[in-house]
């Protein structure tokens, strides 16, 4: 495979025609989330190139009736509810193992809880088992209920039925089926790493692989995937210096359209900064956390894909129910023919945000 050909790859692989909500999850494996509004979260900024009509905050309000579930794999996000037998049972880590074990009291009380209750947000279970306030961890301060109620939901005991105004409200979680055998669960878990960030880079694939191995017992997650590898289920190959990785079944050969995109910061398009450094020549950076005045990009820089290239980015906000757009460039602006189609591509991509954001595009 060319650099060409894998840059066209990697541009189009979980871009496609629009699905529904529950598809596109099934289809990406999971999409990260980010709690970060500008102008939107990141999982309805990625969502909505995947699924068809997709409005900004869609994903929360269809979240209740849909077989979806919030957990962790590395990080954050929303999956398919049946990938709970992959993400589930799992070791915690010993912070969480030394809170659990010194609070089993408090444990049963909180179980009890749903003894009458479908449901439970962390105000009532307060009340109901009066706990008092502990560290979180982080430097803050949590209730030890918010606390419990995170620990049960992190070993699957719980599941997050729906938010409210942002408060994550805990029900019992449905049994997650029948325990998939260690190396099977692995090689899943593995398969759906490499097919959502295809094709990746083997150096940002392997911590990833470790990571999930780290909190998942029964299995060698790196012998795994050198065994996909050798199977033929996962397909590898150095292109211009580096090791790439992808699924030995994944269509390497979409066609290049005239569409421009803003993408989320953590879009699979954009997500791995080795991979967008090599395909793209430029480094992204995420600056919500850096301060203002050593920002380059922005707070929120969305990356700017034009057909196979990530050419710059855009600042996106709302002013007066009118979205504000504030674009750079990494190199040249296109110019001549390329120009006049990237400019109405442009234009096309500032109506598609406007009408998922609600507002007037100018």
């Amino acid at each position: 495979m060319t650099l060409d050909e894998l840059r066209r790859f990697a541009a189009t692989h979980t871009l496609g025609a629009p699905a529904d909500l529950v598809g596109a999850i099934r289809k990406l494996g999971y999409v990260q989330a980010d709690p970060i509004r500008a102008p939107a979260r990141a999982q309805d900024l990625i969502l909505r190139h995947r699924v068809h009509d997709y409005r900004n905050d869609d994903l929360a309000r269809q979240y209740p009736q849909l077989p979806l579930i919030e957990d962790a794999i590395y990080n954050y996000g929303f999956f398919h509810r049946d990938t709970r037998s992959l993400l589930h049972p799992r070791i915690r880590s010993s912070r969480w193992d030394e809170f659990m074990a010194s609070h089993q009291a408090l444990r049963r009380k909180v179980l009890r809880y749903f003894n009458d209750a479908d449901e439970a947000h962390p105000r009532d279970i307060e009340v109901y088992c009066g706990a008092g306030v502990r560290g979180n961890g982080w430097g803050g301060r949590s209730s030890a209920t918010t606390l419990m109620l995170e620990g049960l939901h992190m070993e699957g005991t719980l599941h997050i039925c729906r938010r409210d105004n942002g408060i994550k409200v805990y029900s019992l979680a449905a049994d997650a089926g029948t325990r998939r055998k260690p190396a099977d669960r692995a090689d899943e878990l593995i398969l759906m790493m490499a097919n959502l960030y295809a094709p990746v880079p083997q150096k940002s694939l392997l911590p990833l692989v470790r990571g999930m191995g780290k909190y998942r017992p029964g299995a060698d997650y790196v012998a795994r995937y050198e065994g996909l590898v050798k199977r033929g289920r996962l397909r590898r190959e150095r292109v211009d210096g580096l090791n790439y990785v992808w699924p030995a079944a994944a269509n390497t050969e979409r066609e290049i359209v005239d569409e421009v995109r803003l993408l989320a910061p953590f879009d699979p398009v954009v997500w791995d900064r080795v991979r967008f450094e090599h395909l793209w020549g430029w480094e992204y950076r995420f600056e919500a956390y850096t301060p203002a005045a050593n920002r380059k990009l922005g707070y929120y820089a969305l990356p700017m894909l034009w057909r196979d290239r990530v050419i710059g980015w855009a600042n996106a906000s709302t002013d007066a129910g009118r979205l504000k757009l504030e674009l750079g460039y990494a190199g040249r602006k296109p110019g001549g023919a390329e120009g006049a189609r990237f400019r109405e591509a442009l234009e096309v991509e500032r109506a598609c945000l406007a009408h998922f954001l609600g507002v007037k595009p100018r």
